[in-house]
């Protein structure tokens, strides 16, 4: 159902702080022509935690009328408590929108036990096809592939995207879930392994200001290409690696307004990039022909 390559999309804001919906049919327009697959609304490259329901709704509404059907939506829709997630579920489920993403609950560190019983509480709700979302990272709670695999028999949760930069880890969860349960990868810089070793495609920061080649990578790696993966992701390395110099999404909204596709503002507690580390988001960009 989800497959390709799709961004994980930034949300750009005025001056002001509000929603710049003119910046946003810009990044719309942007993505449609360029051959993305997909777009996640409100996820942890759109500062989902500083986004209000009423903004995500907005932003979802103003997405499907742009896109017309051209690519897949989806909007980010987990928070840390079950209830709390279960009431947003059920609520953004009457959005227009192709999927809903989840991620686990961070803060409260759960078991494994635990994150089954939260998702499959989640799911019992929604009236979407869900994505579960595992970014250890962020959250400070790792899903483990067999406890996935449970919630891959779960009505209604149809994917994952994977942020453990482990291809092993890609591996494990084919094997565990199957080939028809989608394996997205959650992180640019082994996406390209990744899809190589079965997974569906990637959410990607990276697509956001390289989004055709991203796109072309993963359609010559899930083709199985022998070289050519190699050859379009190779000059993405230094942008894989630099747009995550500073918290995401401050390099890639940096780069965003470098380019003229939106303004520079982010909410806080994020704050502009480090002046120290232009010079090399720029050349990394340079590198990859975004600039």
């Amino acid at each position: 159902m989800f497959s390709g390559s799709l961004v994980a999309i930034v949300t750009p804001m005025r001056s002001d702080g509000t929603v710049d919906l003119d910046a946003w049919a810009r990044l719309i327009d942007f993505h449609v022509s360029n051959d993305t697959d997909g777009i996640i609304i409100g996820g942890t490259t759109g500062e989902s935690a500083t986004l209000s329901d009423v903004e995500l709704r907005e932003l979802a509404a103003h997405a499907y009328e742009r896109v017309k059907g051209r690519l897949k939506l989806l909007v980010g829709a987990g928070v840390s408590g079950t209830a709390a997630t279960v009431e947003r579920v059920r609520a953004f489920s009457e959005l227009p929108v192709d999927g809903l993403l989840v991620v686990t609950p961070a803060y409260n560190r759960p078991s494994q036990e635990g994150l089954y019983q939260h998702f499959a509480a989640v799911a019992a709700a929604a009236r979407k096809p869900l994505v579960l979302y595992n970014v250890p990272a962020r959250t400070a709670v790792d899903m483990k592939p067999t406890t996935v695999a449970r919630l891959s028999k779960v009505a209604g949760i149809v994917g994952v995207k994977e942020a453990v930069p482990e291809v092993g880890r890609v591996r494990e969860l084919i094997d565990r879930c199957g080939r028809d349960f989608a394996i997205l990868s959650g992180d640019d810089a082994t996406a390209r392994a990744s899809i190589l070793a079965g997974a569906h495609g990637v959410i990607s920061v990276t697509a956001n200001v390289a989004p055709r080649v991203m796109s072309e990578m993963v359609v010559a790696a899930r083709a199985g290409q022998s070289s050519r993966p190699e050859q379009l992701d190779g000059p993405l390395a230094a942008l894989h690696r630099e747009l995550f110099v500073e918290a995401n999404p401050i390099p890639v909204k940096w780069l965003l307004a470098q380019m003229g596709l939106i303004g520079p503002r982010l909410r806080l507690p994020l704050t502009p990039l480090a002046e120290e580390h232009h010079a090399a988001v720029r050349e990394a960009a340079r590198a990859a022909g975004v600039l």
